[in-house]
């Protein structure tokens, strides 16, 4: 069993108005073979944690901590963090024009694993993976989602996520523009890695819709770049019926002007 933990994390970045304190002492244990949804309204700093985890560049952590079974996440570069079993699907995937998938999927899976797969299974994996997301077989040796939908870059997102096998994924709202069908796709998806791999999952998401198909333990409430509340199941149901108004009261607004700046 591996072990992803946060232990009072305060992230700032730098905007405009000067430097601003987005995460404001966040603490999070998540163990492979759990599933964790973070929930919460709009610029509470959800996709900045993802970040921080994954090590953007822009977010500047003035205190805290982020290990990986004891290994300190946060002295890492970008590409060992990926290296060590951390996923980050991002919320909006980029265009890498020039790059095919082929080539991309092959080259990451190598500089993940420190060797290259042996090339009749590695294409055999990768056919059975795009078929299983019901990715068309020309995509590819198209370049990495130029061109894609917003549920095509979802899928190849979950792909990445089947193939690479991480120990921790991450998906920063990956229910964001998918239809229902395309979520049930994305969801089996996210939930074969997670059966098949004993992968520890975080699942930032506003709504209970993907929660249908991705059952979480354990439920965390974001707001204004903390934890207010943890539970269950049936928090997050409780959220479906409620919202997120009797805790968003007291959000500041600097926290989600700034997250807001960031994502624009």
């Amino acid at each position: 069993m591996s072990t992803l933990e946060i232990k009072d994390l305060h992230v700032s970045i730098e905007t405009e108005q000067g430097t601003k304190e987005i995460l404001k002492g966040v603490s999070l244990t998540i163990r492979t073979g759990e599933t964790h949804a973070i929930m919460g309204p709009n610029g509470s700093g959800k996709s900045t944690l993802a970040s921080t985890i994954a090590g953007h560049p822009r977010y500047t952590v003035t205190s805290g901590t982020i290990t990986l079974d004891g290994e300190d996440v946060l002295a890492m570069s970008v590409d060992e963090r990926a290296r060590a079993g951390v996923f980050l699907a991002m919320q909006y995937p980029v265009e890498v024009p020039g790059v095919t998938m082929t080539n991309f999927l092959r080259t990451a899976k190598t500089a993940i694993d420190g060797e290259a797969p042996k090339l009749r299974t590695w294409t055999k994996d990768v056919k059975d993976a795009m078929e299983k997301l019901r990715i068309d077989a020309d995509f590819a040796q198209r370049n990495v989602n130029e061109g894609f939908s917003g549920g095509e870059k979802k899928r190849v997102e979950i792909l990445q996520l089947e193939l690479f096998k991480p120990k921790f994924a991450v998906l920063d709202e990956t229910d964001s523009g998918l239809d229902v069908d395309a979520l049930k796709i994305v969801s089996e998806g996210v939930n074969r890695a997670h059966s098949e791999g004993n992968m520890g999952t975080l699942l930032i998401t506003h709504y209970t819709r993907i929660l249908r198909y991705i059952k979480p333990e354990f439920v965390h409430v974001f707001v204004d770049g903390q934890v207010v509340e943890e539970g269950g199941p049936e928090l997050a149901d409780r959220l479906e019926e409620e919202g997120y108004d009797r805790y968003a009261k007291g959000a500041g607004a600097a926290t989600i002007a700034a997250e807001a700046a960031v994502q624009a």
